[in-house]
């Protein structure tokens, strides 16, 4: 984890959510209780805070780091628009724990839309009839509302 990569991840998440009208975003600590003051771990302190005031500086709307087990459930009441997160599980168990059906996989930084199912291809259920379509009807939606502010 350096300060630089989330400041690139940062701002592609911020250019995403302009598109969708959106701008605040949360930044999750890595450590229990974003580490405490340094208690907890210390990348709080010397990676995350600084990648955070170089993307204030940029004008992206960012806070935190905030603590990764409470910051999800601010942004689901409205707080903010978005959390990034410091490695793939910090995010997708809070996403598919709150929308597993209607979850979307956004790949940020293509020249092009990219969507999918958040939940993958679910080959364990394929040819059951028992999939739900919720999430690829989600995904194409995003995919139909990003190719039209291109």
């Amino acid at each position: 984890m350096h300060t630089d990569e989330i400041v690139r991840v940062g701002k592609l998440l911020a250019a995403f959510l302009v598109r969708r009208d959106q701008s605040r975003i949360a930044v999750a600590g890595l450590n229990p209780h974003a580490g405490e003051s340094g208690a907890l771990g210390r990348e709080e302190i010397e990676i995350i805070a600084p990648a955070i005031e170089q993307l204030q500086e940029q004008s992206v709307s960012a806070a935190g780091p905030f603590s990764p087990d409470t910051i999800f459930h601010r942004a689901v009441t409205g707080e903010f628009d978005a959390v990034l997160c410091m490695y793939h599980d910090q995010g997708l168990i809070p996403l598919k724990l709150h929308a597993f059906h209607e979850g979307v996989n956004v790949t940020l930084g293509l020249p092009f839309p990219r969507t999918s199912p958040d939940h993958g291809t679910a080959f364990e259920i394929a040819g059951q009839g028992i999939a739900r379509p919720d999430s690829m009807i989600a995904a194409i939606r995003l995919a139909v509302e990003l190719a039209g502010k291109h």
